[in-house]
């Protein structure tokens, strides 16, 4: 079977607190959280056996800081200007979003990686209750059949139209129309618990082209049929087969190219901004720190990309968002990771556009993520240096008092599917329902699976 990588998910917190906040609908979004959507105790990174690997052990030259600058106060919206505006999360809160959806009147057409947020569902529940024509479209071939099997189930006794995507290509889409006038292509998942702590981004979209193609793909993914690529159009970019569009993005940078994504795993997208800093570019990725992308991150320096990392931490600002920004003045935002599966294989979308209603808010928020990560500073013949991820607890010899071992940085329970921890390679333990489980190892990344 074709393993490929997908957008893990992040190990578990103290969730109590985010979730009242999407029981709520509020979700008190603070910059400088961090985010768990991709991290340590998480939904498999799975290798992609069709990607080919180029980055070693690396040696680095010293590369200068990029510039730091005061941070700015994002604005969480902008008045539409060209049929687009900006959301930028955690900022705006869900509230907009949630507007969004209750705003329908006629239909309301979702694909969604993964969905656990009970204030969206019960705006589904109630669009369909006063007639709303509302259908869902949910991720089946990787994390969906866990994440999403509780939406299904109350979407579905609800008489919601709710369906599991086809499960030959992961659907790693995240969007939402509404009326046929108006989309919210976002770079984030609906998953409260997530919320308060991650950097995305959703552009919502009301021009007539772009919204009739994402209907229409809709349609097609809807009736089960396997994902292909999408309809051409100026601004829209679609997976499978988004590579091209999103290389020759980064190749037509003059000035500057910014990054950010949460996987660098695609060999195209490193080349292209390896060659962009050689000929002059200022050009920075901005990630959350994973040993996972260490030898790219190397890579990327050695060549003088700039890479700002922020910590793996419950204190820092998780960066989900999958963003490139050319000059200032051209960008990519969308569901599309970097790396072969997602551009390659997955259902994805994303958007790109020179309007100044996202161009501004994304420039100031790109602008104050570089400030307030930690740059990398490589000298010269060694490898640079990374953040270090906080220091695994020992796992305990038995059962917690909870009934699962070991337990993950965070105090909570492992469960199969998840990445192990390097300390856990080869152990057994069990989940959270006392099932028992084994860390194993899977084409080269050690995951928990059922025993």
């Amino acid at each position: 079977m074709d393993v490929r990588l997908v957008e893990p998910r992040r190990p578990r917190r103290r969730l109590v607190t985010f979730v009242l906040a999407g029981l709520m609908g509020l979700a008190p979004f603070a910059a400088g959280c961090s985010n768990p959507t991709e991290r340590g105790s998480s939904t498999a990174k799975i290798n992609d056996s069709r990607t080919s690997t180029r980055h070693g052990s690396t040696t680095s030259t010293s590369v200068s800081r990029p510039t730091r600058s005061t941070p700015v106060t994002t604005s969480p919206t902008t008045t539409a200007q060209s049929g687009l505006s900006l959301l930028v999360e955690p900022q705006a809160g869900m509230t907009p979003l949630y507007d969004f959806m209750s705003s329908a009147r006629q239909s309301l057409d979702m694909t969604m990686y993964e969905l656990s947020d009970t204030a969206a569902e019960q705006i589904l529940i109630a669009d369909h209750q006063r007639g709303v024509r509302v259908r869902v479209l949910l991720d089946h071939a990787y994390s969906g059949g866990s994440v999403n099997e509780a939406a299904y189930s109350i979407l579905s006794s609800a008489g919601v139209p709710v369906a599991w995507a086809n499960d030959s290509e992961i659907f790693h889409q995240k969007t939402i129309t509404v009326d046929s006038a108006e989309s919210a292509i976002m770079t984030g998942n609906l998953t409260s618990q997530y919320y308060a702590t991650t950097r995305d981004f959703v552009v919502m979209d009301d021009q007539a082209s772009d919204v009739a193609a994402i209907e229409s793909i809709f349609a097609a993914d809807w009736s089960g049929a396997t994902p292909s690529p999408g309809p051409p159009a100026i601004e829209l970019v679609w997976s499978p087969g988004s590579e091209p569009q999103l290389t020759a993005l980064i190749d037509s940078a003059s000035r500057s190219v910014v990054v950010e994504n949460e996987e660098m795993n695609s060999t195209p997208i490193e080349d292209a901004l390896e060659s962009d800093a050689k000929r002059g570019v200022d050009a920075t990725v901005v990630m959350t720190a994973d040993g996972e992308w260490d030898s790219a991150f190397s890579q990327l320096e050695s060549d003088g990309v700039h890479v700002v990392l922020y910590p793996n931490t419950a204190s820092a600002l998780y960066i989900h968002a999958k963003v490139i920004d050319v000059d200032n003045s051209k960008a990519f935002l969308g569901s599309e990771n970097f790396s072969t599966a997602s551009l390659d294989y997955n259902r994805e979308l994303g958007l790109i556009t020179s309007s100044a209603s996202v161009l501004g808010p994304l420039n100031s928020t790109l602008s104050s993520d570089i400030s307030n990560g930690e740059p990398q500073q490589p000298t010269s013949g060694s490898p640079p240096t990374t953040t270090a991820p906080p220091t695994s607890p020992p796992p305990p010899t038995g059962p917690t008092t909870s009934g699962c071992y070991p337990i993950d940085d965070e105090g909570g329970c492992y469960e199969p599917g998840e990445y192990c921890r390097d300390d856990d390679h080869g152990s057994t333990g069990r989940s959270g329902n006392s099932q028992p489980i084994s860390c194993e190892d899977k084409n080269g990344t050690w995951y928990w699976e059922s025993t």
